[in-house]
């Protein structure tokens, strides 16, 4: 009797995790993994229903399922004296989460205290509204202000080029507009713990997934003051802060020192990389850190001066700095080990 509870539990669970992905066609891919009859997934969708964790739309071949929504809620702060974000934290947001495994209500209590932080100090802004949804399986939190726009606030305080350049900065982390208050690190570690973190700000559209190392830009319309922010986590993650930390930090005092550079964001649309100008671009700041890994997902392509400027010029000025590439195709390889100090080429 327990190996079958166990098996309906494992059968439930899976439904659950694979519903958004496959709500047409869930009690074919459910039957085929698990090796039983479309009628006994019925049972369990079922069940799933009547304990209202899903919901069900439509009859017989025109059924869909989608996960129901245990709770919605919302609420405007204002961005005045005395908002606190620890406050907002124990006394409204905690409570919207419900019951949560330490090691989630852990990542949730960086993420959101950081961002709230963020809108406080650096947004210019009047106010806040948050919102969170949560279901059986995933919570996603909002946080939406009216201010100046993160992107463009960073791009004009460090007279970036654009507020694509201000992104670039933003990923590879220690960047703040207030050096003597703030870090630089929580919008860097927020997005590398939840499952999916945005950004929406002046049309531009950053997004970062766990596991995924690279970070993207996309253009928007129809967003153009204020800054957007949503964060995606599953209710049951193994995933810890310490974990997270412990990627990119070293030493007791988890001293924050590699970061991963994302070389393709110094591109604009299909240009090359193959000036200085571009890889001093990308150089910048990066002697904070003693780890540089380099990642040249989606670059075809380098210039001989590009390469030379990352590869020899800065190695040579910074030589306690480790500079590592990720993710380059052969002709990247030949151009990168071209430009190293000592190579015969």
């Amino acid at each position: 009797m327990t190996r079958v509870r166990a098996r309906g539990e494992d059968v439930r669970s899976f439904i659950l995790e694979h519903l958004e992905k496959h709500p047409n066609d869930l009690s074919k891919v459910t039957a085929t993994h698990f090796g039983i009859t479309r009628q006994a997934v019925n049972k369990h969708l079922q069940r799933l229903t009547s304990e209202h964790a899903i919901v069900e739309t439509g009859k017989t071949r025109n059924r869909t399922y989608k996960l129901a929504r245990l709770s919605d809620w919302e609420q405007r702060y204002m961005l005045e004296p005395g908002l606190a974000e620890d406050e907002v934290w124990r006394n409204d947001i905690t409570k919207t989460l419900g019951d949560m495994s330490d090691n989630v209500l852990n990542i949730w209590h960086y993420g959101f205290t950081e961002m709230l932080n963020n809108a406080i100090d650096h947004s210019s802004g009047t106010a806040i509204y948050i919102q969170i949804k949560r279901t059986a399986v995933t919570t996603e939190m909002v946080l939406m202000d009216n201010g100046v726009g993160i992107f463009k606030k960073i791009q004009m305080a460090l007279n970036l080029l654009d507020e694509r350049h201000a992104i670039l900065e933003l990923s590879k982390g220690k960047l703040t507009t207030d050096p003597k208050h703030h870090t630089g690190e929580g919008i860097f570690f927020s997005s590398r713990m939840f499952d999916q973190f945005d950004i929406l700000s002046g049309g531009v559209f950053f997004s970062h997934k766990f596991g995924d190392i690279n970070d993207w830009i996309l253009e928007r319309e129809g967003f153009r003051s204020g800054t957007a922010v949503w964060m995606k986590l599953n209710n049951h993650t193994s995933r810890t802060t310490a974990k997270v930390f412990g990627q990119h930090t070293s030493g007791d005092n988890y001293g924050f020192t590699k970061t991963v550079v994302p070389v393709n964001l110094a591109r604009y649309g299909n240009e090359n990389l193959i000036s200085r100008s571009q890889a001093k671009r990308l150089l910048a700041r990066i002697e904070l850190f003693k780890i540089v890994v380099f990642d040249f997902s989606e670059v075809p392509t380098i210039g001989q001066a590009f390469a030379d400027e990352i590869f020899r010029v800065f190695h040579l000025d910074h030589p306690d700095i480790e500079l590592l590439t990720i993710h380059a195709n052969s002709e990247v390889k030949r151009m990168v080990d071209r430009a190293k100090p000592g190579s015969s080429s």
